[in-house]
């Protein structure tokens, strides 16, 4: 796992200000995990169909991506899905499937204790 420092350096580099905003509250509420990914290369930073969430996940779980949800799959299990960005036709699938879904920045908000699974 990164320690703060770096990923204060890393999220300086960061030129989308949505990004560089998240990672500062995700590390603020000690949400470091999900920094450290956010904070990552694009390139490394996961994204994941609804299938492979589907198959990773358990009911009643809070899943955590950081990166993008993409819409490959559907998702028949009762969880919530909170990631960095969706695809326009993975967030029309969750939303016709009542899967609650929301961005990180969003739920860091609401719940900053929350418990969650991340997926890498």
């Amino acid at each position: 796992m990164k320690s703060k420092t770096l990923i204060e350096k890393q999220t300086k580099r960061k030129l989308n200000p949505e990004l560089a905003e998240t990672i500062i509250k995700a590390k603020k509420a000690n949400w470091i995990e999900v920094a450290s990914l956010l904070s990552m290369p694009r390139r490394k930073r996961p994204d994941f169909n609804l299938f492979e969430i589907n198959n990773k996940a358990k009911d009643g779980e809070t899943v955590v991506v950081a990166g993008k949800v993409l819409s490959g799959g559907n998702i028949d299990k009762k969880i919530r899905v909170v990631a960095f960005s969706f695809s326009k036709i993975a967030e029309e699938k969750l939303k016709n499937d009542g899967i609650e879904y929301s961005k990180i920045k969003d739920e860091i908000e609401k719940n900053p204790k929350q418990k969650f699974v991340v997926l890498k």
